[in-house]
């Protein structure tokens, strides 16, 4: 340890708070947290402590500096811990990478006509959620069926306050129309309980309720109204078909935590019990951390991604755990949980029959998931080695960047940066750039520009190979850039279809093989199409393409919508873009109503029909225009 650094932690305070370790590039490497701030820093010098663990030596070898954050409380260096983790994305972290955030159905029970729609997060905005579930589409299945079943209104806030006439779904018995006032806000509110009583599992009385009103309206002969009674029932017994009754505490949720590894590294599998059903499993892969390993404190890392993992998703009545993290630690978790969401879960280890039975189903689903993801891993190591062999590169490229140039006649122009690690998107790391320093078609200015700008961000990890789509003119001027940029040291590839002299079809162009280009190297590389290397480069390819893409239509899809926008006398720029705002899409103010646009604030009826107006005579000669076009001979006629 340098003198610097011990002068530093000798000022440090004693008092709680969250330390961030940086390497020389002040990059943030690690994030953690303590009671005496001085104490827990000064431990990870201790010569016993280095002895003992070799990822310490690691991460001790490339700190340079230390900044500390101080809390009132050890609960409130936890709470910042976790936010810090996400913010800075340290190597030396236990962190969750999975960043598919599962779907809740979320019920915005303080609205005076509450209604149930999809959510990918859990907020404190006092509205009830369900869930986690694994499918979005059995979400929608299940909004769907609460709707119709209950009906509840789907409309959101701003379109059920200007509706004045009840929509088609209120025709199609789907909605009870309380926009329009045809049903009070108590009577509303209790088709809404129902629905919360069947999400929380309490579906025996209220089955037993629906015979009652189907047999009921069939004795009175209201037959289609007894239909939909019994189809609400059977779409009802479908639904809890499908949920696994493993429980008996049917009044409590339940998440069980579990986890399987080697040395590859540890899948954490989240097994969800609401009111005594199964609704889905969800796995997260540590890489590198082995559970078993002497150097690794498993509650140490488990009381992290139990932070980590419950700052965002719902926390159930009880926790059950496969191993104990201590009774001190569990205090303090509690004290955490009910600091984030005003609620104290039971932690606890996962005992009795039941317990077990629970535990045991957690662990399966993990061996299952671990099996699967360390497989696909080593496929992708596999073609990591192939691509370095290929390439003769010095290192194994575990990070590789792609870039893509897109652009129309020499407008909007934009590149894509597109980033895989260990053969896997990381999306975190992607970036969109809009040139601005040429104006026209210029491919070098273009990767000039963009290498430029990217290799200005040294808190990025460098790559190990650069891919760019395109031949071996594509290929010298990426190189050229990177001279230009000084980074000369990082090797480039580009990658092309192969292609033949003269006409070809559609099947021969879809058989053409692609084709990578080296510097100095008059031959291309050439994978095998089934190969993991292949695999890895054309995807990234790909996905660098559809990236820019995208971008470069997001770009010219709002000018084209401002262009149209400009044609309507009397809508300024603060008009033009409340109506970007609400409605997106010129089709979509088309469509809409001349109430819907007096609505808005600073919009009137008469400005209203006369955008309406316009816009619908825009179209007509646009329409106009193309008839013509199309029917103009051509000059060899």
């Amino acid at each position: 340890m340098s003198d610097a650094l011990k002068d530093l932690i000798r000022d440090f305070p004693t008092t709680p708070g969250v330390y961030l370790m940086k390497n020389a590039l002040g990059k943030v490497i690690y994030v953690g947290k303590a009671k005496s701030l001085r104490a827990r820093v000064r431990s990870y010098f201790n010569p016993t402590t280095q002895e003992n663990s070799l990822k310490t030596r690691h991460l001790v070898n490339q700190i340079h500096h230390i900044d500390y954050m101080l809390t009132q409380s050890e609960v409130e260096a936890f709470l910042l811990e976790a936010s810090l983790i996400k913010k800075f994305r340290p190597r030396y972290n236990i962190r969750l990478k999975d960043d598919k955030a599962y779907p809740y159905i979320r019920c915005s029970w303080d609205h005076d006509f509450p209604r149930f729609s999809l959510a990918r997060r859990v907020q404190q905005d006092k509205s009830l959620y369900f869930g986690p579930y694994t499918s979005s589409m059995a979400v929608r299945e299940t909004l769907r069926f609460l709707e119709r079943t209950f009906k509840i209104h789907d409309c959101t806030d701003s379109f059920f306050k200007i509706r004045t006439r009840p929509c088609i779904a209120y025709q199609m018995g789907h909605c009870s129309a309380p926009c329009v006032s045809l049903i009070g806000k108590d009577e509303y509110r209790q088709d809404v309980q129902r629905a919360l009583d069947f999400l929380k599992g309490r579906s025996a009385k209220l089955m037993k309720d629906l015979q009652v009103n189907m047999k009921d309206a069939a004795k009175a002969e209201r037959f289609e109204a007894a239909a939909k009674l019994r189809d609400s029932l059977y779409a009802m017994e479908r639904i809890w078909e499908k949920q696994i009754v493993v429980s008996l505490k049917k009044d409590i949720d339940q998440d069980v935590v579990a986890f399987v590894g080697d040395p590859r590294g540890t899948v954490v599998e989240t097994l969800h019990v609401r009111a005594g059903r199964v609704i889905g499993t969800r796995p997260h892969f540590l890489p590198k951390l082995d559970p078993h390993s002497k150097e690794e404190d498993v509650q140490e890392w488990l009381t992290s991604f139990l932070n980590q993992y419950y700052a965002e998703n719902f926390v159930p009545d009880e926790i059950l755990l496969s191993v104990t993290i201590g009774a001190d630690v569990t205090k303090l978790l509690k004290a955490v949980l009910h600091e984030r969401f005003g609620k104290s879960p039971s932690i606890e280890l996962a005992t009795g029959q039941e317990g077990k039975k629970l535990l045991e189903m957690a662990q399966q689903n993990a061996q299952s998931h671990f099996n699967d993801i360390v497989s696909k891993r080593d496929h992708q190591l596999q073609g990591l080695d192939q691509i370095k062999a290929k390439f003769s590169l010095e290192e194994l490229p575990k990070r590789i960047e792609c870039y893509d140039i897109s652009h129309f006649q020499g407008t909007e122009n934009v590149a894509s940066q597109v980033v895989f690690e260990d053969g896997v998107p990381k999306k975190e790391d992607y970036r969109r750039y809009k040139l601005r320093t040429f104006e026209g078609a210029n491919d070098f200015a273009a990767m000039k520009e963009v290498l430029s700008r990217r290799f200005q961000h040294t808190e990025y990890d460098d790559p190990q190979l650069i891919v760019v789509d395109g031949g071996k003119g594509q290929l010298s001027m990426a190189v050229q850039a990177l001279k230009e940029v000084g980074r000369i040291d990082i090797p480039v590839v580009g990658l092309a279809k192969a292609r033949t002299k003269g006409e070809f079809s559609d099947a021969e162009l879809k058989s053409t093989e692609e084709r990578f280009f080296i510097p100095g190297r008059q031959n291309p590389v050439t994978f095998p199409s089934n190969s993991a290397a292949f695999q890895i480069l054309v995807g990234i390819r790909d996905e660098a393409h559809r990236f820019a893409i995208n971008y470069h239509r997001k770009l010219r899809g709002n000018r084209t919508l401002e262009s149209e926008l400009d044609a309507v006398l009397g809508l300024g720029e603060k008009r033009k873009k409340m109506l970007l705002d609400k409605f997106g899409t010129v089709e979509a103010i088309r469509h809409s109503s001349v109430e819907d646009l007096a609505s808005l604030k600073g919009f009137n009826r008469v400005l209203a029909e006369r955008i309406l107006l316009q816009l619908e005579e825009g179209q007509a000669q646009e329409s106009g225009e193309a008839s013509d076009v199309a029917e103009a001979p051509s000059d060899s006629e």
